[in-house]
């Protein structure tokens, strides 16, 4: 039936076919789109299945500011402050160094510190998850992840030699002094002009490494399982401090962030009361001007930066991630970076102090005395600690020390790890059971693997892991994170993100920007790649060695092979990203670096962020309109008009 217009007409069976699909339910009435109800029979409202609602686990955040601050610096604070940066201020100038050094921290350390701080607060996500900025980059994340890693199997090593040390302090008198009787002929070999090994040199390499009994990489030997031991006690350490993730963390580092200041002011304290102590202090800072036009300083300079500072790893990122939504992130980095690189100058006090006084009654240069790495922490300054009075007190204090400052960094390093993995699998974060189990088999897991390292031939696999795994992969991926920031994402943009997370942006925070700015754009880059290029030269010139022992070229190559593994990432990553877009090349790249919609509304810790970001939750249900007969005469009389 149809009217004179050719339409159907109300009532007539096409319209009630049409209709009856998507037509609203009023009051148990079936109602057309224009208002009327056709039938005026009832029927029942169909079923209305409700949306399922998308279950978000609550992330978990820092009790207090001081607790970031103190996890961050404790995280930063590490071995290397003690045994790495006095050796390479004295081996590039004395003094001089502290050119390139802060110069390399305004440039290339300070401004992407900042850059992970922000963008793990931003995101309110790991290493991985965090880059739904810019998908493209997802295996920037990933290579993080593989360089964490990396440094997890071999870190705990160092702790467990520190446990090693400090277990064989409480025996009076130290087994690696000249007071004990096992020593007894090294000392009297040593005074009637012998050239052998000291008992510190002894005790490191034949009771503690058992490298003697090692010809290089191919021969590992067996397990040494007072070392194996150490090991597993370290790992169940990390385990029960990070148990209950940053809530347990966050209350541990209390102590030991705090503890290694205390230990550095008594040390410092006691080496300048010793004789010697001023020839040690002059030979760390006297400067050798010559030395800043060496290539070989700058690039230690930057090393040394990376080293301390745990740039490029995720630990950062992951533990930023966990910070309130308007917390003042450049505040924080100016205190953590100046915070960080002033402990590293003033460790160089405590330990030169100490080592001028060995040279003192030794009757030699302190040069002769200093050495860098391992060799520094388990070599030279326990012998110059046996040498005081009172030696297991101060070598106790010495090792606690050092246990303190490699678990706050494994700490950092682990967090970037677990998060990561959580964020990708949020069901972990729900369940404590699963989380507990998650972590105790990655605990296992490194365990195991770190079990090499503890063997005879340890000493070389160690040396293999550290050379590379922090090296030119590295770089390449804190390269990558600056210029996809910087030209993907935009820097404009960050910077406004920056800006929107400090809620009251003091004047001076904006000044700072523009620097910063500057140096994502063009100042950082530029730098990284000059370092990148130096390094790709000396490696490539340089052998490998430890001691006297020269790394094969397969043994070289492995290492290559550790950190391309790292960097390939972006590469392999980038690959999957756009292949998962339609269209030509060009339109794909430009899809793969677009933001997903998720990434604006991430961070649902701030509320004034999450009212201006999302729009108002619609809920469909069915409704109850009451509707009278005058309503109905209305409806006819429209359409009859229309007509």
């Amino acid at each position: 039936m149809q009217d004179e217009s050719g339409k159907a007409a109300p009532g007539s069976p096409a319209v009630v076919g049409a209709t009856a699909q998507n037509s609203p339910h009023l009051n148990g009435h079936t109602v057309a789109h224009n208002g009327h109800n056709p039938t005026a029979t009832p029927a029942p409202p169909p079923q209305v299945e409700s949306p399922t609602p998308t279950v978000t686990i609550p992330r978990e955040q820092w009790d207090g500011k001081y607790e970031f601050l103190l996890s961050c610096i404790g995280y930063c604070v590490g071995l290397g402050n003690v045994w790495r940066f006095p050796y390479l201020c004295y081996r590039n100038g004395g003094g001089v160094f502290l050119i390139p050094y802060f110069i390399m921290l305004f440039v290339t350390g300070v401004p992407l510190f900042l850059m992970e701080l922000s963008l793990g607060q931003y995101g309110a996500a790991g290493p991985i998850t965090v880059w739904k900025c810019c998908p493209l980059l997802k295996g920037i994340g990933i290579g993080m992840l593989c360089v964490s890693i990396l440094v997890c199997l071999y870190y705990n090593v160092i702790i467990a030699w520190t446990f090693y040390y400090l277990g064989s302090s409480f025996q009076s008198p130290l087994p690696w002094s000249c007071e004990a009787i096992a020593n007894a002929a090294l000392c009297g070999n040593n005074t009637s002009g012998n050239k052998t090994l000291s008992p510190t040199e002894h005790f490191w390499n034949e009771r503690v490494l058992g490298v003697v009994n090692s010809e290089g990489l191919h021969d590992p030997g067996p397990v040494r399982w007072p070392l194996a031991l150490c090991l597993l006690a370290a790992w169940i350490i990390i385990f029960l401090c990070m148990l209950k993730g940053i809530r347990s963390s966050g209350k541990v580092v209390y102590v030991t962030a705090t503890f290694p200041y205390f230990v550095l002011i008594v040390l410092i304290i006691r080496g300048a009361t010793l004789e010697g102590s001023l020839q040690g202090i002059t030979f760390y800072l006297t400067p050798k001007w010559s030395r800043l036009a060496n290539a070989q300083v700058w690039n230690d300079a930057a090393s040394q930066i990376f080293y301390s500072l745990g740039i490029g790893v995720g630990g950062l990122l992951s533990m930023a991630s966990y910070n309130k939504f308007d917390n003042n992130v450049i505040r924080d980095t100016l205190i953590i970076t100046i915070g960080n690189c002033s402990t590293s100058f003033f460790a160089g006090f405590a330990i030169f102090s100490i080592l001028g006084h060995m040279a003192w009654r030794k009757g030699v240069d302190v040069e002769n005395v200093a050495d860098t790495g391992p060799g520094l922490a388990f070599v030279a300054y326990p012998e110059a600690l046996a040498l005081l009075p009172g030696s297991v007190f101060w070598s106790i204090l010495f090792f606690l020390m050092l246990f303190m400052l490699g678990i706050d960094t494994l700490f950092g390093n682990m967090e970037g790890i677990t998060t990561a993995v959580m964020d990708e699998f949020p069901q972990l974060r729900g369940n404590a059971l699963h989380k507990s189990l998650f972590l105790g088999a990655l605990c296992f897991c490194f365990y195991l693997m770190g079990l090499l390292l503890v063997t005879d031939g340890g000493i070389y696999w160690f040396t293999l892991i550290d050379s590379f795994s922090t090296s030119f992969g590295l770089i390449i991926i804190t390269l990558f994170m600056c210029i996809g920031i910087s030209f993907f994402y935009g820097v404009n943009q960050f910077c406004q993100d920056i800006i929107d997370m400090i809620c009251h942006c003091p004047p001076w925070c904006t000044k700072m920007l523009l620097y910063f700015k500057a140096c994502w754009v063009f100042f950082t880059p530029f730098l990284l790649l000059l370092i990148l290029t130096y390094i790709f030269i000396e490696m490539y010139n340089t052998p490998l060695h430890y001691g006297k022992y020269v790394y094969p070229r397969w043994g070289k190559a492995l290492g290559v092979c550790m950190g391309a593994t790292c960097c390939l990432q972006i590469l392999i990553w980038a690959i999957v990203a756009l292949s998962k877009e339609t269209g030509t090349l060009k339109d794909r790249f430009q899809k793969s670096i677009r933001p997903l919609n998720s990434w604006r509304v991430n961070n649902l810790n701030s509320a004034r962020r999450t009212e201006e970001r999302m729009e108002p939750e619609r809920v469909e249900a069915p409704f109850t309109v009451t509707l009278t007969d005058m309503d109905f005469t209305a409806m006819r009389w429209e359409m009859g008009s229309e007509a």
